[in-house]
């Protein structure tokens, strides 16, 4: 894992089209913004953990010929 250490302003590139930037540092708390291309998904870790554990059921469910139901 690369750690480097940015201030508020400064700003990441991944490869060409992905800048990430500080927008603030309060505390405990970093705000920071994406700028990327609308093909390249962006997500907050705890809900793409939520959707690849929905995807891997439904999957799971699929393969069992059983379906869960969606509220």
């Amino acid at each position: 894992m690369l750690r480097i250490s940015r201030r508020a302003g400064e700003r990441i590139m991944l490869g060409d089209d992905v800048v990430i930037e500080v927008l603030e540092v309060r505390g405990q708390t970093v705000r920071i913004g994406i700028d990327a291309p609308r093909a390249v998904p962006i997500y907050r870790e705890e809900i793409w953990l939520d959707v690849k554990r929905e995807n891997q059921a439904a999957a799971e469910a699929a393969a069992t010929g059983e379906l869960p139901d969606i509220p």
